[in-house]
């Protein structure tokens, strides 16, 4: 992207930050805020604030004049305005959803912008993705990040955490439906472990260095969830893969899944893939 489609595309996302937020923040910990509504498109239940929050996006994506195509985890995949779409946006427009129920203070929006080329051929993947922002909604907290650009907290430059010895670690998990055995040896290797449900805030603790490292080892993990963190997570110096140690790959849609293992260096990110080793 150019600076000025940067510049553009920065605002926009401000935009449905700012007023996503407006709109959800009077429901949080409120009984309302928690009921189911529907099915969303990846599966999942829709709760009221699930829908407030994406409808704020959708009615922001709709007066920028510009086409796009929306995917997001409660309406699935759309194109907004006329004429070929300019970009993908990959938004989770509320992430942590359980949390902001609860009034946990982790929980907030997850952006992720790729520019669609006229040349382009196929389906964008996660590597396509060129900007990510995310904002915890409970304390302010604003990570963004573009690519070849470097990564920032509150426009503050993010630097991941320097340890080099897996044993005094902080590790970061997601560990619903996951099998504990498979990562019992994990756990009883690191110094700490943290379990906050909101994946792609936890992601960008990585980054920021309060986490050392996060996985999610259940190839259950949407890319939706991650799409934006990821991008954070490179630009600060963090290395992100699959469980095998592989690059993500994964198509941008609502239904795409993967295992993840980030970790604030290599040597770490090491450390974590011969401790596991054997999963499948």
């Amino acid at each position: 992207m150019n600076a000025k489609n940067i510049k553009f595309w920065s605002d926009v996302c401000q935009e449905m930050i700012k007023e996503s937020q407006l709109a959800v923040t009077p429901l949080v910990g409120t009984a309302e805020a928690g009921e189911i509504i529907k099915m969303g498109a990846d599966g999942t239940p829709t709760t009221y604030i699930d829908l407030v929050a994406e409808n704020k996006v959708l009615e922001i994506l709709e007066g920028i004049e510009r086409p796009v195509i929306l995917v997001s985890e409660e309406i699935g995949e759309v194109k907004i305005g006329d004429g070929p779409p300019e970009v993908m946006l990959m938004v989770d427009p509320l992430d942590g959803t359980s949390n902001a129920v609860k009034n946990i203070p982790a929980y907030g929006i997850s952006v992720a912008v790729a520019p669609i080329l006229s040349d382009h051929k196929g389906s964008l993947t996660i590597q396509d993705v060129q900007m990510g922002v995310v904002k915890n909604y409970a304390i302010d907290d604003f990570y963004h990040a573009i690519k070849g650009k470097g990564a920032f907290i509150n426009n503050k430059k993010l630097v991941t955490s320097s340890k080099q010895d897996l044993s005094q670690a902080s590790l970061g998990a997601y560990v619903y439906r996951m099998d504990m055995k498979k990562i019992e040896k994990l756990c009883k290797t690191v110094k700490r472990m943290r379990i906050l449900g909101s994946v792609a805030i936890e992601l960008c603790y990585v980054a920021e260095g309060i986490y050392d490292a996060f996985i999610d080892i259940s190839d259950n993990l949407r890319l939706v969830d991650i799409s934006a963190a990821k991008v954070i997570l490179e630009e600060s110096g963090a290395m992100v893969t699959d469980k095998f140690g592989r690059a993500l790959q994964g198509k941008l849609n609502v239904l795409e899944k993967t295992s993840l293992i980030a970790a604030c260096n290599s040597t770490i990110h090491k450390e974590i893939i011969s401790t596991l080793g054997g999963v499948e």
